[in-house]
């Protein structure tokens, strides 16, 4: 049969990114206390084309994701990402996992422990025989507004935040590390369940330490700028204020790639 995707273009331009977005796959992630978990994750699977060709072969990247380990570990997308780059004859390839992470978090009185989700990705790209690593976290904290604390009599604003950390790294990162940098850089970490005393807990601690979204940003951004296997980090942070119509958002990034 007449192969249309290797003919010329009417446009002959190199495209940096061309595949299919939006795949659902089961999946295995590497759990640091009880060694893996199940979740679900969204993928996103691309090569580079170069000018000369008309369009890429979609099929194979599913036919590369149906014979992969679904198994989410260094190796296990290396492999991935050497398989697709052959098949599909490209220079560069490039994948990207959207999931949820189930993190056990522990009531701070009452002694509860429930799971809660974090949004979380891995990315990958591929050139050269050699691969680069990205990974992700989304992470609500609650934030007191310091200005508020101090100009008023009685209470203050209080909001929802999010921390959202993507970084580089060497070596073996675990999601629950960045979790936890992102957990305590607010007023108070963010809990599933709560009893009476418990939230009563959370609350004075959270007003006895009021935080801006600056200041939150800069605590996330110090933290993964010592971590010794983060070669590069981002940190943003959007505050969903609770008396404006806007939210508050700060960013850092740091480090450096060779």
């Amino acid at each position: 049969m007449q192969d249309v995707q290797s003919g010329i273009p009417d446009f002959p331009l190199a495209i940096d990114r061309v595949g299919v977005k939006n795949l659902k796959v089961p999946l295995l992630v590497q759990d640091r206390l009880r060694g893996q978990q199940h979740t679900v994750a969204d993928v996103d699977l691309c090569v580079d084309l170069p000018g000369e060709f008309k369009g890429t072969h979609m099929s194979r990247f599913l036919e590369s994701l149906s014979h992969w380990s679904k198994v989410l570990t260094y190796e296990s997308i290396k492999e991935l990402l050497a398989e697709i780059s052959y098949r599909l004859e490209a220079q560069k390839a490039l994948l990207r996992f959207d999931f949820s992470y189930f993190y056990s978090r522990r009531t701070p009185v009452s002694g509860h422990e429930f799971l809660m989700d974090y949004k979380s990705f891995l990315a990958g790209e591929f050139s050269g025989g050699k691969i680069r690593m990205t990974q992700g976290v989304e992470v609500p904290v609650m934030t007191v507004c310091p200005c508020s604390l101090a100009i008023s009599k009685q209470g203050a604003h209080s909001q929802r935040s999010y921390v959202k950390i993507r970084c580089c790294y060497k070596g073996l990162l675990w999601l629950e590390e960045l979790i936890d940098i992102g957990m305590f850089a607010g007023s108070s970490p963010v809990y599933p369940l709560l009893k009476r005393e418990d939230e009563k807990y959370v609350t004075d601690e959270a007003f006895a330490n009021p935080t801006f979204v600056e200041d939150v940003v800069r605590c996330a951004a110090f933290r993964l700028s010592k971590h010794p296997r983060i070669l590069w980090y981002e940190v943003e942070v959007e505050s969903f204020e609770s008396i404006h119509n806007h939210s508050a958002y700060a960013t850092i990034a740091g480090g450096g790639l060779d």
